[in-house]
Formats: C-alpha cells, sequence, structure tokens
C-alpha cells in the first residue's frame, strides 16, 4: 500500500532540498522524521512537514501502524521560479531568480515476516 503526501511551492530552491533529501531515502518514516529534527538546513522543517503529513494520511486514511512504515520515494521537482529585478549601475538591471520546489513522499509498508 503506497500513501503519497506533497508539498508544493516550497521557498527552497529543488538543487538544496535534494541534499536533505538524498539522507532520507529508504530509511524508516519515524527514524527520518528525528533525524530531521536536528538538521541545520532550513530545507530540513519542510521535508519533515512533509513526511509527518503522509505518516498521517496512512494513519488516518488507510489504517496502518506508523512503524512499519518507510519512505520509498522521495523526490523535489522545481517549481515555478519568481523572477525579480534588482537595478544596477547605468541603468542596467540585475534579474534576481526566486526558485522554489515540490517535495514529494511515498510511503511503503514494510513487511514483517
Amino acid at each position: 500500500m503506497e500513501v503519497r503526501a506533497v508539498n508544493k511551492f516550497t521557498g527552497l530552491g529543488a538543487q538544496k532540498t535534494r541534499l536533505v533529501l538524498n539522507e532520507m531515502r529508504g530509511r524508516s518514516a519515524e527514524e527520518a522524521v528525528a533525524i530531521l529534527q536536528f538538521m541545520p538546513q532550513r530545507a530540513a522543517q519542510d521535508v519533515s512537514k512533509t513526511i509527518k503529513s503522509a505518516i498521517a494520511n496512512a494513519v488516518e486514511n488507510f489504517g496502518l501502524d506508523a512503524k512499519d512504515l518507510y519512505i520509498s520515494k522521495i523526490v523535489a521537482d522545481e517549481a515555478p521560479t519568481r523572477k525579480w529585478r534588482r537595478f544596477g549601475a547605468r541603468g542596467r538591471f540585475k534579474p534576481w531568480l526566486r526558485r522554489s520546489s515540490h517535495i514529494t513522499v511515498v510511503l511503503d509498508e514494510r513487511e514483517n515476516d
């Protein structure tokens, strides 16, 4: 049983978010949330929020046990980039690119034999 949660339009770029996601892939869901609590990166908050949402979806909607869940797939995709202008010398302007990302978490139930 796969359970999904998506966090859209986070205020952080996908490249920075992927650095945090690569540490979480394949871990149990509760272990990942515990590790993310102590990571200094700003993306850790958004990733933790998304994993907690996926756990809540699994428990409330499908009646799964939170201890049996692990992260089977986790990705950060590019979201729309806001383009701001900062004016520079001699009538030029310097573009600022405010990047954002979509975080998708897929949890699966680990088979206990």
